[in-house]
């Protein structure tokens, strides 16, 4: 691990990204300086899946029946106020956390509603939405409806596992549920997170760079900044087979390392971006059994399965990383005189 947080560092790299080895890194910190900032992520929903039963496995997360997470359980409050207070008891005073993720690209879609209502009546699930259709006067779901029952869901779900994120610990940042997907165009599940959240995590795939008006929504709906949790490049010359994960496949490590420098730059340019986490660390172990099906066979890592760094691609990365502030500047600076015409009187340029 030592070896690890040095080469992290050496390239530019300030923090690592969810499901890291978090006590071997903070060993590794504790024994010499400067640290690695970490984030975490406590599964709080699909934990309770797993208690509660009914969740099955998909590439990448939890499936849930009818796509429709258990928020509406009785016993998932308590669940959550339990299992977080479980984890995150060693971490709430250390300064090297950045802070907690509650689950991972979860199932918010405007279909839900519809979803709800196609689980046995017996579920808690389907009686929730029902209640909601009936203090809605509705019969049927209607597209409007969908949109208005989406941001009641994940309203709830936000309320519920931030509230027992900050009674276990109250000195770090609630970051989202990483949205990945559709829910990256939904502005209500912005809105939603925005309230209790403070930051913002989406996991960004299939786009070669953020465009401004996207960035701008997102910042807008939730009036907070986000950060980008997951993205990748995999390359056709680490000799891998490259049929798993959702990244884009390239040439050339270079190529890989072209695609981190023009995703990095799409995000200082946005301006609300506070961060942003490669996935992942170390490429896939084809020989491992036990791998998640989107971890099977892919070249993803910037280290290949044996700690071999991949140079053409941290040689770009350690440049940009390096000169981030600096670049931010240089745009913000850029910026000015257009900031300043949208600031005078009579003004109809757009914000």
């Amino acid at each position: 691990m030592r070896r690890t947080r040095e080469l992290l560092l050496a390239n530019g790299f300030n923090g690592a990204g969810a499901w890291s080895d978090v006590p071997l890194l903070r060993a590794s910190s504790a024994q010499s300086a400067p640290s690695v900032s970490y984030t975490m992520n406590l599964d709080v929903m699909s934990a309770y899946g797993v208690k509660r039963g009914g969740t099955y496995d998909v590439p990448g997360h939890k499936g849930y029946p009818e796509n429709t997470i258990f928020v509406f359980d009785p016993a998932f409050e308590s669940f959550a106020d339990q299992h977080v207070a479980s984890l995150v008891g060693p971490h709430r005073d250390d300064p090297d956390l950045m802070g907690y993720f509650s689950d991972n690209e979860l199932p918010f879609t405007r279909a839900n509603l519809d979803g709800f209502l196609r689980l046995p009546e017996s579920d808690p699930g389907r009686q929730g939405a029902e209640r909601w259709m009936q203090d809605h006067h509705a019969t049927a779901p209607t597209d409007s409806l969908r949109s208005e029952f989406l941001e009641f869901e994940a309203d709830l779900y936000f309320r519920i596992v931030s509230s027992a994120i900050r009674k276990a610990d109250p000195n770090h940042m609630y970051l989202g549920c990483r949205f990945h997907g559709q829910a990256l165009k939904d502005p209500e599940l912005f809105r939603a997170v925005g309230k209790y959240a403070g930051a913002v995590s989406v996991n960004v795939y299939g786009i070669w760079q953020l465009d401004s008006e996207t960035t701008a929504t997102w910042e807008r709906e939730s009036g907070k900044p986000f950060l980008v949790t997951e993205f990748y490049a995999k390359g056709e010359d680490s000799g891998m087979p490259n049929r798993t994960g959702a990244g884009w496949l390239v040439h050339t490590q270079d190529d890989r390392g072209l695609f981190y420098e023009n995703f990095v730059l799409a995000l200082l340019e946005s301006r609300a971006c506070i961060g942003w986490q490669w996935f992942k660390y170390q490429d896939n172990d084809p020989d491992d059994p036990h791998a998640e099906a989107s971890n099977r066979d892919s070249n993803k890592g910037i280290v290949d399965r044996f700690y071999k760094p991949y140079g053409p691609l941290l040689a770009r990365m350690h440049e940009l990383n390096r000169k981030m502030y600096g670049v931010a500047d240089v745009i913000d600076s850029a910026d000015i005189p257009a900031r300043a015409e949208k600031m005078k009187p009579g003004s109809t340029a757009k914000k």
